[in-house]
């Protein structure tokens, strides 16, 4: 008598993004089943569908918002559930299914269980984390390790480990990964060589509902890494120290600054120091801010732990380019320069940008307002610029919190960003202001499909205004 073959179990990927497709791709490629189940649908949406499908991945659209019966027909076979990191991990629905004891995990999570043996560098942090990234792995790659960059910017983690299962040899000295509190949090097992927490401000605070929620998912990144790194000149960070896991402080000012001796230094002429040794001078970094040093100390500490010796660190950063939508420099006209940070979408990574450039400035603001008090950020508008130009939803809103509080400075509300980016340029020239800079102290979702989008539109918007480097 034949035994009846048994039915393969199906994974369940939730959300036709980039995770959830390098997810989807990881999962076939080894043989396994694949379902994709997407809540939304467009255009573009429903060609990224046509071409999973014809590669045997199977999308289905759901017609109304996922609830337990979304995951009816296939709740027998499910071997199990991915989670992008755009669907919130404490969504009822998932509760539900994790009480049923289903396999739930992050996408990083699911590539990490293909890359844990591979050294690493997990980088976390409200703000900064982009740019240490990108700077560490570019000073990795310069000095001849097999690096690749993902997570949170660069590619999806399951596009690295299903490169790494193509590569030959399977070689990769280390992975740099920038880590968000979404991806953290749905990563049970993620434990990287080294972490970094770059800073700590309220953000995300519509997905984690409180400060010390959000706090204590970074900090669980930082728990799990074999050696830690911390930027003593966030206040937030200096004032929970003794609550962190022990790890290596890096700090901008002399060591007789802080109430601690951070590890890495700046002194009074602008020198790096790891302890009492003298490495190399920071003006070596060609993007502005104090942040900016900062991220540098931060790498610095990494590649020093790495066993890259100074020498080697400072060429590798000397040759080190701004990241698009980060304080980038788009060039100047009539002696105003523009800058591109469509990045900052919190009031505190707007502070930064704005604090970062040649004041008085105008600033273009606006976009999806997230939770936060804007009172800081207001005083810095005060302080530096000669107006602010506000466009998309929030608009209003903003405009409201600013004229309260007797801002003093051109106030212009704007539909959208061609049309605060036009008029922005006008009021620069007859303020004589400094620069232009779209920090937007808000996210893009109301108009945009996200802040690269954003910063690319202006980009274009400022190149029609003869603006070149």
């Amino acid at each position: 008598m034949s035994i009846p073959k048994q039915e393969q179990k199906i994974h369940i990927i939730l959300g036709l993004g980039t995770s959830g497709v390098s997810a989807a791709k990881l999962l076939k490629s080894e043989g396994e089943k694949v379902l994709i189940l997407e809540n939304n649908s467009n255009k573009k949406l429903i060609d990224t569908s046509n071409k999973l499908m014809g590669d045997g991945i199977e999308v289905v659209f759901l017609d109304e918002p996922m609830n337990i019966n979304s995951f009816t027909p296939w709740m027998e076979k499910i071997a199990s559930i991915v989670v992008s990191p755009g669907i919130d991990w404490e969504h009822n629905t998932l509760r539900d299914l994790r009480s049923k004891n289903i396999n739930m995990k992050g996408e990083v999570e699911l590539a990490w269980e293909r890359l844990s043996h591979i050294p690493s560098i997990g980088i976390t942090g409200t703000n900064g984390k982009t740019t240490v990234t990108n700077m560490l792995h570019h000073v990795l790659k310069s000095n001849n390790f097999i690096t690749d960059m993902g997570g949170n910017t660069g590619k999806a983690l399951s596009t690295i480990a299903l490169e790494a299962n193509q590569r030959k040899p399977k070689i990769f000295n280390w992975l740099v990964l920038e880590l968000s509190s979404y991806q953290i949090e749905s990563s049970i097992n993620l434990n990287p060589t080294i972490g970094i927490w770059t800073t700590f401000t309220p953000d995300h605070l519509e997905r984690h509902h409180d400060l010390e929620s959000y706090f204590k998912i970074k900090r669980s990144l930082l728990g799990k890494s074999s050696l830690r790194i911390y930027n003593s000149d966030d206040n937030f960070l200096s004032k929970r120290r003794k609550e962190l896991p022990k790890g290596i402080w890096v700090g901008i000012n002399n060591q007789s600054s802080y109430t601690h001796n951070p590890k890495f230094w700046i002194n009074q002429e602008g020198y790096i120091y790891e302890n009492q040794t003298q490495l190399f001078h920071s003006s070596i970094l060609q993007i502005p801010g104090k942040h900016n040093l900062q991220n540098l100390l931060l790498v610095t500490a990494a590649a020093r732990e790495i066993g890259i010796n100074s020498r080697s660190i400072a060429k590798s950063i000397s040759s080190f380019k701004s990241i698009p939508h980060r304080l980038e420099y788009l060039g100047e006209k009539d002696n105003l320069k523009f800058y591109n940070d469509s990045k900052a979408t919190n009031f505190d990574s707007s502070i930064t940008g704005i604090k970062a450039i040649s004041s008085p400035s105008i600033l273009i603001a606006g976009g999806k307002q997230k939770k936060g008090d804007p009172i800081s950020w207001i005083e810095e508008l005060k302080h530096s610029t000669n107006g602010v130009v506000l466009f998309g939803i929030s608009a209003k809103d903003l405009q409201k919190s600013l004229s309260n509080s007797s801002y003093e400075g051109q106030l212009i509300v704007k539909e959208n960003l061609e049309e605060a980016t036009k008029i922005s340029f006008d009021i620069a020239k007859k303020t004589k202001s400094k620069s232009v800079i779209l920090s937007p102290a808000c996210a893009s979702f109301d108009q945009y499909q996200n802040f690269e989008e954003r910063g690319d539109h202006f980009k274009d918007l400022v190149k029609k205004l003869g603006i070149t480097k």
